[in-house]
């Protein structure tokens, strides 16, 4: 964020914010639905997962979701999966994090992802900044968070070691949260990682929606046992990044059998 541009969201949102991110949310999303299912092919597995996490789960139930990150655009457009009245709700929608020097370089572009239920952060700042403190309380509210914790577009698409900050997110919740990892293929063909950065049509896309898990009883062990926050944080991501290797293999399986056919 430019040392000129204020920290964007309002001290108490009133009925003339909600609706323009309502308004944002929706347009976002459907331009995402059109990228995702009309010009493009995206193919999803195991999707009532994510779904009845978002819409059953108890309301003061945090969910936070994972996934890898290949495109700049991976956010928003893997939401165009989503059903219209997820989309257009702010109270389901995700909540999300955004690198400040890229997306809050100024007022006009900081309103606009505010709006979009989207969070400044800073690269390198760590995992105690202002952003990482507003995503825990929003799961303190029982919202959603979706993070990208290899924290970086992965140009490579190899495994890499995951950023700490998903496990603060955790180990912070006051309940313990719900945990889905999600693994997409096909994404950086939508949006090259290459100038012109021009989205395209006619190509497939495949997401594995992973089997939902807690941390509970890894979380009470580790507080039994005393860790210290940073030894909490790296258990708690590398369960994460033990997840991410089985769905990564299972999503590469299921897209290029599926190409090849």
């Amino acid at each position: 964020m430019s040392s000129d541009v204020k920290w964007p969201f309002p001290r108490r949102p009133g009925l003339l914010w909600n609706t323009a991110s309502t308004v944002t949310l929706a347009a976002v999303g459907g331009f995402s639905k059109l990228l995702m299912r009309v010009l493009n092919d995206a193919q999803v597995y195991n999707m009532a997962v994510l779904t009845e996490a978002v819409e059953r789960r108890h309301p003061s139930q945090p969910l936070i979701t994972v996934s890898n990150h290949a495109s700049c655009m991976d956010d928003p457009l893997m939401w165009g999966i989503l059903k219209w009245r997820y989309l257009c709700s702010r109270k389901q929608v995700r909540w999300t994090l955004a690198a400040e020097d890229i997306c809050f370089t100024n007022r006009l572009h900081a309103i606009f992802f505010c709006l979009g239920q989207t969070i400044p952060v800073r690269r390198g700042g760590g995992v105690y900044q202002r952003g990482v403190d507003f995503m825990v309380e929003q799961l303190n509210r029982g919202r959603w968070v979706h993070m990208f914790p290899e924290g970086k577009v992965n140009m490579t698409q190899e495994m890499i070691r995951l950023k700490w900050g998903v496990g603060r997110l955790i180990e912070e919740c006051q309940q313990t949260p719900v945990v889905i990892p999600i693994w997409h293929v096909g994404m950086d063909t939508v949006l090259p990682n290459v100038k012109p950065y021009i989205p395209r049509s006619g190509k497939r896309v495949t997401v594995l929606v992973g089997q939902p898990f807690q941390l509970h009883s890894i979380l009470t062990q580790l507080r039994k046992d005393q860790k210290s926050p940073m030894e909490k944080r790296k258990v708690l991501t590398d369960h994460i990044q033990d997840q991410f290797v089985r769905l990564k293999a299972e999503t590469e399986a299921l897209h290029y059998q599926t190409v090849d056919s």
